[in-house]
């Protein structure tokens, strides 16, 4: 008894306690010399966690059956100082050779921790441990428990974040997932304490709401909506999709009310999520620009000259203007690169050069989520392809890479060349010509050089734009 790991009570056949080891005065509270005599009961005080009932007394029970027995579930032991902890433990009659009753034992421990692991397992089991809200799972048993008659009419409520791809690519993921638990709070706040609020997917919410028509559901989601407007993640305003859809009768199906929420949701995604997204791509080239000046002053210069080489080659305007805008989003892939990379003035690693690399597509999916600048995302992405197969990331050549993009590389390439980097001083002019010409085949396209050289560089307006 004085060396086993769990709280140990013994009693005499009238209840009365003869023993307790030191677990057992830890956990009562009690020491063994003021415990003895007493009744078990009174040493041994437990309740009802649901019932907050004082529970029967275990050794009465053991000592009238002659039975082993164990506690209930939920049973809590009260300490002489009036601590509670939960607790499970077993009874059992100290019986002789003969079968006599002598007394009873006391076996229990403290299950704390346990319990504190299990309602975490069962917390866990039906929340999202990123947002907090209920899961898909809770979410579709809730959803079948409450799809009675009584309950109607029931409105089901989807939102989609908007742009969450679109933070993932520029920001990375611990920004997406920010993104998400904002979204989590602006719905949680404008709904009502019994409404269930659940994240049914990677940017999906769902909301029942029973006993609720219409007209509510309409006013709950400009609540929600409203309470986007005071959200912000990276300068970009948190925006969520809606749609909802009412049960009102009995025999409908309750997943075909689903589905319809689901499609309203999704049209009006189609006007919404291009209009946030547009937004989101002028925060984050402004963002670039904010913290990086050098990157920001290149991207211009090189917008200047992609705009002359374009307009050099008779390009029509719609394109030499096109070639400017390309000029200045060219680097916008930059902002998922570290700032201690970018402005790195030793030499780079090779685990840093493949960072730097990603820049192109990174570039690509920003700019891709926006119907706006779809097209110059194709350009972008292949704005450091080699004439001769030999650039990156799809390795393509010649006229397979867009002529936008081929402009694009001359443009960046003497832009590099003949300004101040962080790591040396810039080129001279007959350098970097020099430069262009041997790489014409190579790197470069070798019209486009030729073009850039002999109307760009000798024209008074071209040289100005640099």
């Amino acid at each position: 008894m004085q060396s086993i790991g769990d709280a140990v009570i013994a009693t005499d056949k009238s209840g009365s306690i003869i023993s307790l080891n030191p677990i057992a005065e830890q956990l009562t509270g009690w020491s063994e010399q003021e415990a003895k005599g007493k009744n078990a009961q009174e040493v041994f005080h437990i309740i009802s966690e649901k019932t907050r009932e004082v529970c029967e007394d275990p050794v009465q029970k053991v000592l009238d059956s002659g039975n082993i027995i164990g506690l209930a579930n939920h049973t809590a032991l009260i300490s002489k100082d009036g601590t509670e902890r939960p607790i499970a433990d077993s009874a059992a009659p100290i019986k002789d050779e003969a079968g006599v009753i002598h007394g009873a034992v006391l076996v229990f421990r403290d299950v704390t921790g346990e319990k504190l692991r299990h309602e975490e397992i069962e917390y866990l089991s039906y929340h999202d441990s990123l947002t907090g809200l209920y899961n898909r799972r809770f979410f579709e048993e809730e959803l079948n428990r409450m799809d009675v008659e009584r309950n109607l009419p029931i409105t089901l409520i989807i939102g989609d974040v908007n742009g969450l791809k679109l933070i993932n690519d520029a920001f990375g993921h611990l920004v997406g997932d920010r993104l998400l638990q904002k979204a989590a709070v602006a719905i949680k706040q404008a709904c009502r304490v019994d409404d269930i609020v659940a994240r049914w997917g990677g940017d999906e919410f769902v909301i029942i709401l029973p006993k609720t028509n219409q007209k509510s559901a309409v006013e709950l989601m400009q609540r929600i909506r409203n309470s986007c407007t005071e959200a912000e993640i990276e300068a970009i305003k948190l925006s969520i999709s809606l749609g909802y859809e009412t049960k009102e009768k009995a025999d409908e199906y309750i997943s075909d009310v689903l589905k319809s929420a689901e499609r309203n949701m999704y049209k009006n995604k189609l006007q919404e999520s291009q209009s946030m997204v547009g937004s989101a791509i002028k925060v984050i080239h402004s963002t670039l620009f904010e913290k990086n000046q050098r990157e920001a002053e290149h991207s211009r210069r090189v917008a200047k000259i992609s705009k002359n080489i374009a307009k050099a080659m008779g390009l029509p305007e719609a394109k030499v203007n096109e070639m400017e805008t390309i000029g200045l989003m060219h680097d916008i892939g930059k902002i998922a690169i570290a700032e201690t990379i970018l402005e790195k003035t030793g030499e780079l690693t090779e685990e840093e050069w493949t960072e730097i690399h990603r820049h192109p597509e990174v570039g690509y999916r920003i700019l891709s989520t926006s119907n706006d600048t779809v097209e110059i995302a194709r350009y972008v992405l292949a704005h450091h392809e080699h004439f001769d197969g030999s650039g990156y990331p799809s390795h393509i050549k010649g006229e397979d890479i867009p002529l936008q993009a081929r402009i694009l590389a001359v443009a960046d390439a003497f832009d590099a060349l003949t300004s101040k980097r962080v790591h040396r001083a810039a080129y001279s002019l007959p350098y970097a010509i020099k430069v262009l010409q041997n790489n014409a085949g190579k790197q470069f396209d070798p019209e486009v050089v030729k073009i850039f050289i002999e109307k760009v560089l000798t024209d008074s307006d071209g040289m100005e734009s640099k």
